[in-house]
C-alpha cells in the first residue's frame, strides 16, 4: 500500500485556488476511485472533488471554509493500489509515520507549517499569532480556522518573536507548500483571505446582522477587485432603436414557446448579434497575457447569471456558429443549472467576451466590471419606449436600449470599440422577419 494525496485541481481557465464548501469523507473512510471527497468553491464554479484511487482516507489536511490554491494537499489516501498518482512526490506509509515520530512525539517546525492550511497562515500572519503556542483541536491536533478566531475573540493571543522572520517563513511556505513544485501563477495576486480582514472603522450595533463573507462571496470580492486595481477600465455606451426586434419577437413568442418549450427572450438577439460582430472585429475577443495580447479565435460568451447569494458565469461555445433558437435553448439550460447549483467546470472555462443582461432588472445605464483576462463586458440594458425625433421631424414612440461596453485599455483603444458597438447598432436596427432568421 502506498499513502497518496489528492490536491486541489485546476476548475477552470484564470482559476487559481478554491474554498472547500463541504468535506463528503472523514478520516477512516474507504473510498473507491471515482467517489466524491469534497465539494469545491470558485468565483466561476461549484464541483466534486473524486478520489484518484482505491483506499482509506488516512487525513484531512485542510478545513471547510479554507482556500487553497491549486496544487495544494487536500488530503492523504491509503491507496490499496498503486494506480495513477497525482502526486508529483508520493510518500509511503512508513516513511510518512517515521516523519511524524519523534522521541518526544512531537513534529518538527517544518513538517508542522506544512500542516497549516493557508486561512490558519493567514490569519495568524494577520493577527500576530506564534501557531508554536496554540494547541489545536483539529484531526491528530491540527490548528483549525476555529482555533484562532476562539484566540482572537479572548483576546489573550500569544505573540510571535522574530516575527519579522517568521512571516519570511510563513510566506514562503504559503507560495510553496511541501511537495509542491515551485511555480508563478500570474494571475494570483489576490487571495480571498484579503478581503476578510477587519475594518478598523466598521463595527456592529446593537440590532445590526453580521453575514460571514465566506465560500463563492468571498472569491467573488477577490475577483472583482483584481479586475478593478489591475485592469485600466474605459466606458462608452450607444442607443439603439430596437423596435423592429421588439415587433419581430412579440409576433412570434408564443408559437415558439409552444413548439419549442422555452422561451424566445431579447438577450437571444443581442447575444447572437454580439457574436457576429466579433468575427467582424476579432480584436475585441482578445485577452491580456502580460507581456502579450492573446486575440482568441473561438467566439464563447460569457453570460452573467445572478442567484440570490452569487454571479455566475457559464459560456456559450461557438456562438457565432448557433442560430438565436440555439442560443436561446443554451441561456436557459445554463440559467437552470446556475440556479439549481449543478454547473460543471466545462460550462464556466473558455469565455472570451461577456455579455450582460442588466436589463432584466430594469438598469437603464450601468459600467460592468471585466471579467478578467478578457478585454471587455458588454451590458444589454432594459429596453424602454421613449419619444424619439425621427427623419423629416416626426416625434415618434420607439422602443430604445443602451448598450454599455466596459474595455481594458491596455487591449483596446476608443476607436475599435466605437466600430464594434456602431456595428451592433447597425445589426440590431436592421432585424426584420425577412433577414433575421431562428432556426
Amino acid at each position: 500500500m502506498a499513502l497518496e494525496q489528492i490536491k486541489m485541481p485546476q476548475l477552470g481557465e484564470s482559476v487559481t485556488e478554491g474554498t472547500i464548501s463541504k468535506w463528503l469523507v472523514s478520516v477512516g473512510d474507504k473510498v473507491n476511485k471515482y467517489d466524491p471527497l469534497l465539494e469545491v468553491m470558485t468565483d466561476k464554479v461549484n464541483a466534486e472533488v473524486p478520489s484518484s484511487f482505491n483506499g482509506e482516507i488516512k487525513e484531512l489536511l485542510a478545513d471547510e471554509g479554507d482556500t487553497l490554491s491549486v496544487g495544494e494537499i487536500l488530503c492523504t489516501i491509503e491507496a490499496q493500489d498503486q494506480g495513477t498518482s497525482q502526486s508529483h512526490n508520493p510518500t509511503s506509509a512508513n516513511a510518512m509515520e517515521e516523519k511524524e515520530s519523534s522521541s518526544d512525539g512531537l513534529l518538527s517546525e517544518k513538517s508542522k507549517k506544512a500542516r497549516y492550511s493557508p486561512v490558519v497562515l493567514k490569519i495568524s500572519q494577520d493577527h500576530g499569532i506564534d501557531l508554536n503556542k496554540v494547541k489545536g483541536t483539529g484531526a491528530g491536533g491540527r490548528i483549525t480556522r476555529k482555533d484562532l478566531l476562539t484566540i482572537i475573540e479572548s483576546g489573550n493571543i500569544p505573540t510571535k518573536e522574530g516575527s519579522l522572520q517568521e512571516s519570511k517563513l510563513v510566506s514562503e511556505e504559503r507560495n510553496n507548500p511541501i511537495g509542491t513544485p515551485t511555480q508563478t501563477i500570474a494571475s494570483q495576486t489576490i487571495s480571498p483571505m484579503d478581503q476578510t480582514k477587519p475594518v478598523e472603522n466598521v463595527s456592529s450595533l446593537p440590532g445590526d446582522i453580521e453575514i460571514p463573507v465566506t465560500g463563492v462571496r468571498k472569491a467573488i470580492a477577490a475577483n472583482m477587485l483584481r479586475s478593478k486595481n489591475e485592469v485600466p477600465h474605459a466606458w462608452t455606451m450607444v442607443e439603439v432603436d430596437v423596435t423592429n426586434l421588439v415587433e419581430l419577437r412579440e409576433s412570434m413568442k408564443d408559437e415558439f414557446r409552444k413548439n419549442e418549450g422555452f422561451n424566445l427572450t431579447f438577450f437571444a438577439f443581442f447575444v447572437k448579434v454580439v457574436a457576429q460582430a466579433l468575427k467582424e472585429f476579432p480584436q475585441i475577443n482578445s485577452m491580456w497575457a502580460g507581456d502579450k495580447i492573446i486575440q482568441k479565435r473561438d467566439i464563447n460568451l460569457s453570460i452573467a447569471v445572478a442567484t440570490d447569494t452569487a454571479l455566475f458565469v457559464p459560456v456559450i461555445k461557438h456562438a457565432d456558429e448557433k442560430s438565436i433558437k440555439g442560443i436561446a435553448r443554451e441561456i436557459k439550460e445554463l440559467a437552470d443549472k446556475a440556479r439549481s447549483g449543478s454547473l460543471r467546470p466545462d460550462d464556466m472555462q473558455g469565455g472570451t467576451f461577456t455579455v450582460n443582461n442588466t436589463g432584466s432588472f430594469g438598469s437603464i445605464q450601468s459600467m460592468g466590471m471585466i471579467n478578467y483576462p478578457q478585454a471587455a463586458i458588454l451590458q444589454v440594458e432594459s429596453i424602454v419606449k421613449r419619444p424619439v425625433i425621427m427623419n423629416g421631424g416626426i416625434i415618434a414612440v420607439r422602443d430604445m436600449v443602451n448598450l454599455c461596453l466596459s474595455l481594458d485599455h491596455r487591449i483596446l483603444d476608443g476607436l475599435i470599440c466605437g466600430r464594434f458597438l456602431q456595428r451592433i447598432k447597425e445589426k440590431l436596427e436592421n432585424i426584420s422577419k425577412d433577414n433575421t432568421p431562428i432556426y
